[in-house]
């Protein structure tokens, strides 16, 4: 029987016999991606049918569930969200038929604009490996015929649910905005279509399920993301300092806050760490649509006094790209340190946050082409151990690019 899996468990193998080159602090100190949580969340679960209710009240209360829980969870979940149940369904079967594609095929076949990934190419230790694969795919090719080569039924179904699936992400961003003072629509220009990302993800049953995470802890670097999961579960969100499981819904999806929107708000909303555990028995699918600003766009605090200083994606992006490959793991991050013209002498070199942690978003994946011979690429000298630096040399350098993870007290 060919396998559609990637060689996961052999290049996990391959990184536990490496000598370590980075502090041991790094790779060690975490705990196992399979622990068995005992403590599950109540993730708050709003529908927004309510939106369009033609009772003020109802729509005022909805719109009020999404920014608190947004300020006070960074995630939630939605139900009556626009998208059928029979949309759901049909991506996932299209999702399922293109995974179970023998791994050779689907790693050379460069279907879906080449997006293919497995593992993690730039782990240099065990504890940054993710055992998952995916397709990362721009929104701006999901139309072109030419990206499905043999998976041509993929095309429609991917078209009809990355258009409902953009079309909510501007209804709940533009609830948010509205919140803050901002017009619903000022996402639009902010967060074109074609600038935005669909992830079609696959976590194989892992042997080794209480040594790995599925997908390592990790913040989301855009503004807003939407998940539709299977039945299988395994993600898990840091609440009140630990982690807890959330309980899937077939009939919800999971929308979090990204990095870009916590900037954007200036700290009202919270985008939270979370991570996908192995399991050990059964495979798991789910979907995720990334809301993000082009390149060249430039992102900054939507209130004055601002706490972060104005950047563009594309130097997020970079910077992130540039740190995986130096180091292998995502050391981009914004931070609580505040703009010197509110907190007068504090420096930014100062970091709020010591622990070290794994950081692998979709961020490192854009663009990125497959390294031959799977998940092992060749590893120079190790890092320098002081990776905090700022992008800019002015008197209010607000975001930083640091070592540390930037993780939001809630």
């Amino acid at each position: 029987m060919i396998d559609s899996s990637p060689p996961l468990q052999h290049h996990y193998g391959e990184l536990t016999r490496l000598p370590p080159q980075i502090p041991t602090l790094e790779c060690n100190d975490l705990p196992s991606g399979g622990a068995v949580m005992e403590e599950y969340c109540q993730l708050p679960l709003i529908d927004l049918s309510c939106l369009n209710s033609t009772n003020e009240r109802e729509r005022l209360a909805c719109a009020e569930a999404i920014c608190r829980a947004s300020s006070e969870w960074g995630f939630f979940q939605v139900v009556n969200h626009g998208i059928s149940p029979e949309l759901v369904r049909n991506m996932r079967r299209e999702q399922v038929k293109l995974f179970q594609t023998p791994f050779d095929k689907k790693a050379t076949c460069g279907v879906l604009n080449n997006s293919y990934r497995w593992g993690t190419p730039t782990a240099t230790c065990p504890k940054q490996f993710s055992w998952c694969e995916a397709f990362h795919i721009p929104l701006s090719r999901v139309s072109e015929q030419a990206c499905y080569g043999e998976f041509s039924s993929l095309r429609e179904v991917m078209m009809e649910f990355a258009a409902a699936m953009s079309k909510l992400s501007r209804v709940l961003a533009g609830v948010l905005a509205e919140n803050l003072g901002h017009p619903r629509g000022v996402f639009e220009n902010i967060c074109q279509e074609i600038n935005c990302f669909l992830r079609l993800n696959r976590y194989p049953a892992c042997p080794i399920s209480s040594e790995i995470f599925g997908l390592v802890p990790h913040t989301d670097s855009d503004f807003l993301t939407i998940l539709s999961q299977d039945e299988v579960g395994g993600l898990q969100l840091m609440k009140d300092s630990k982690w807890v499981a959330v309980n899937p819904n077939q009939d919800a999806l999971i929308v979090n806050i990204g990095d870009l929107f916590q900037v954007w708000s200036n700290d009202v909303y919270k985008s939270v760490e979370h991570k996908v555990v192995a399991n050990g028995k059964t495979e798991r699918y789910s979907i995720a649509y990334f809301l993000c600003p082009s390149f060249d766009s430039l992102v900054g605090s939507c209130m004055e006094p601002s706490i972060y200083r104005k950047f563009t994606f594309g130097e997020y992006r970079s910077q992130v790209q540039e740190d995986v490959k130096r180091t292998g793991q995502a050391q981009t991050r914004v931070d609580h340190s505040r703009n010197s013209s509110i907190n007068g002498s504090r420096s930014c070199n100062q970091v709020a946050h010591q622990r070290p942690t794994l950081i692998s978003d979709f961020i490192a994946w854009i663009d990125e082409p497959p390294l031959e011979g799977g998940a092992i690429q060749e590893r120079g000298k190790p890092p320098p151990m002081n990776l905090t630096r700022t992008l800019s040399s002015g008197k209010q350098p607000c975001l930083k690019w640091k070592s540390q993870v930037f993780q939001t007290t809630i």
